[in-house]
Formats: C-alpha cells, sequence, structure tokens
C-alpha cells in the first residue's frame, strides 16, 4: 500500500466512531474537501498478475471506485494513490442538479450497508468537464470513467444521454449509461428493450466522430430472467463494451438498522449475493461472451475474487469504504495477487469465469 493510503486508514480508524456519528452526506463532502487538495498521482498499484485489458484500454489492476463517491470529479485525480485501477466519476447530468432532499443518505452500521436517495445530485456536466479536462491535460495513471445520466425533469431523457455522450465521451476513456438508479423515477423503464435500443441508437449517434468510446451499461439487480436475456440481446446488437452488475437494490432483506425502512437504493453487505447471482445469471445469458463489470457488496478480496470466478473482469466498490476504510482498493488488489496464486493462476484474468461453467 503506497504511504497516503496507509495514512489514511491509521487516521480513518481514529475518527471513525466521529465520523459515523455525523450525518452521512456532511461526512462524504469532507472527506471529498479532504482528498482534493492532494497531488495528483502519477503511479498505480500494478503488477503482471493484477494488470487487465479490457474493451481496448489497460486496467493496471481490477479494483475501480464505483460512481456515486466523486460525482464531480473533484477528487480523481488522487484516487489511484488508495490502490484504484480505475475510477469512474458522476453520474452527471446535463444540467445541474439539487436532487432529492435531505437526509437522503442513511449509515445501516449494523448490516454494513448504506440506503440512498440522492436523485443525481450533481453540479451539471460543463463544471465537471472544466475539471476533467485539466485532469486529462496532466495524465492519469489508471482509465477514467465518465457516467452520465437523464435530469429528473427532462422531457427527453434520451435526449439527455446523447447530450451526455457529446459532451462527455472526448473527455472519457469509457462512458457508463446509467439507467439502473432507483431514485429517479420511471429511469429503470430504460431498461426495456425497446426503450433501451432507441437510447443506445442516440448514445451511438452522438459519439465523437471517428473517435467514439467503449460504453458500458449500468444495470439494476432487480431484474426477472426475461429482463436479463433482452439486455444481453441488445448489448450484442449495439456494440456494448460490458455490462455493470449492478447499481443498488429496492429489494429490503431483513435489516437491523433503524434505517432498514428507509427509502432508496441498498448497497453494501447485504446486496452481495444479489449481486452475486447477477453476475453469475449475465454471464450464463451471454454465454460468457459479454464482458462484465461486478459491484454491489464487495467488502474483501475473498468478494472480489468470487465475483471474478462468476464472469466478472473488473471489479467496483464503494460503499464498503464507509466500514472498511479508504485503503480497501489496495487491500483487495494485493489479495487478489494471493488469491490467483493460490488457485493456480499467473494472472487474475485468467481466472474470469472460471466457476461460471461457461
Amino acid at each position: 500500500m503506497s504511504f497516503i493510503a496507509s495514512a489514511a486508514d491509521a487516521a480513518y480508524a481514529l475518527v471513525r466512531p466521529l465520523v459515523h456519528a455525523s450525518d452521512g452526506e456532511a461526512a462524504h463532502n469532507l472527506t471529498l474537501n479532504a482528498l482534493q487538495p492532494l497531488p495528483r498521482a502519477r503511479r498505480a498499484l500494478t503488477s503482471p498478475v493484477l494488470a487487465t485489458d479490457l474493451a481496448g484500454l489497460h486496467f493496471p489492476n481490477p479494483v475501480g471506485l464505483a460512481p456515486g463517491f466523486d460525482k464531480d470529479a473533484r477528487a480523481a485525480h488522487a484516487m489511484p494513490h488508495f490502490g484504484f485501477g480505475f475510477v469512474e466519476v458522476g453520474t452527471l447530468t446535463p444540467l445541474p442538479q439539487e436532487g432529492n432532499p435531505r437526509p437522503r443518505l442513511f449509515r445501516l452500521v449494523e448490516d454494513r450497508a448504506v440506503i440512498n436517495r440522492m436523485g443525481f445530485n450533481n453540479g451539471g456536466q460543463a463544471r465537471a468537464a472544466d475539471r476533467i479536462a485539466c485532469l486529462r491535460r496532466y495524465g492519469l495513471p489508471v482509465p477514467l470513467g465518465i457516467n452520465i445520466g437523464a435530469n429528473k425533469d427532462s422531457a427527453d431523457r434520451i435526449a439527455d444521454y446523447a447530450k451526455g455522450t457529446a459532451a462527455m465521451a472526448p473527455l472519457a476513456d469509457y462512458l457508463t449509461v446509467n439507467i439502473s438508479s432507483p431514485n429517479t423515477p420511471g429511469l429503470r423503464a430504460l431498461q426495456d428493450k425497446g426503450a433501451l435500443e432507441a437510447l443506445l441508437d442516440g448514445v451511438a449517434a452522438a459519439q465523437p466522430k471517428g473517435a467514439a468510446k467503449p460504453v458500458f451499461l449500468k444495470v439494476a439487480p432487480d431484474l426477472e430472467p426475461a429482463d436479463i436475456d433482452d439486455i444481453v440481446a441488445v448489448a450484442f446488437a449495439k456494440g456494448l463494451a460490458a455490462v455493470i452488475v449492478s447499481n443498488t437494490t429496492i429489494a429490503r432483506p431483513v435489516l437491523a438498522s433503524r434505517h432498514g425502512g428507509e427509502a432508496g437504493g441498498l448497497s453494501g453487505a447485504p446486496l452481495a449475493e444479489l449481486a452475486l447471482q447477477r453476475v453469475r445469471d449475465f454471464r450464463a445469458a451471454s454465454g460468457g461472451k459479454l464482458p462484465l463489470i461486478a459491484a454491489g457488496g464487495i467488502g474483501s478480496a475473498e468478494q472480489a475474487w468470487q465475483r471474478i470466478r462468476a464472469g466478472a473482469s473488473l471489479v467496483q466498490i464503494y460503499s464498503a469504504m464507509v466500514y472498511e476504510g479508504p485503503g480497501l482498493a489496495a487491500r483487495i488488489a494485493h489479495g487478489l495477487e494471493k488469491l490467483a496464486a493460490r488457485d493456480g493462476f499467473a494472472r487474475v484474468s485468467d481466472a474470469v469465469g472460471t466457476a461460471s461453467g461457461s
């Protein structure tokens, strides 16, 4: 682990009781304020065992930062210090929006989980674009993904995704089309086959001429088998580079926290089994031919390894850092090296899908 990651973990262990006693959103904003002045990372945590190629991109290691942590690209420059092999910012909408009323972020400490109903709060694509353009001028040692969404009050959400593509693709290594948030009413309807086809056609038409970027699709875990089959068929037909499985869930397993009944998307440990099963489902539905990225409930190297063995080429984390500290990505990456050696794989990428039967 880097000095910055180790120091941050040590500091977090000391202040965690105070952080957890404070409002979740306020604590998150304080974290971003603390990260923003850090120097730009110049190196990434990597090794021949960890390095992974996907969608024409080179990932120094397969552990990424999920969107939502750094919506407005304020801290992306610093995140490789903490062991991340790629960083995804957003969700960014064409126009700034406040999001849903507060409180809208809840820690479920007893469950090692989070419920949020943020509602795509962000400063808009134009403001983030200025920061990302500056970052691009100076370089980043890991791929940068930009997650795009639609404004809540938009009269034409497909047009919003086209606008986001035109504005952000020139700055991104890859784009993520996020139609899976439960906190923007009606957004998940874009996962329906006909709507998804129209959406991806609009995204493709808005790509930079001669310089199109890989497009990833982020889906919900709350899908039926027929939904998965339809999404896979559309992904192949429209040339999607990967599917991210998955966003937060609206399901409610038995939870111990007093916040367990709050509306919004549930993430963290209780999502782990559902999200793992969805990786298996997408792997099976695609015959192992559609690249997958796993997110949701990953809090250890063993859990990340399980997703990789199930069919994911990359993994993303966010909520688990609330409980495990900022050095979690580095610990997972180092742990994956050991697990690959334990199970007889020369590279982590060699293990993708080896437990799936396809």
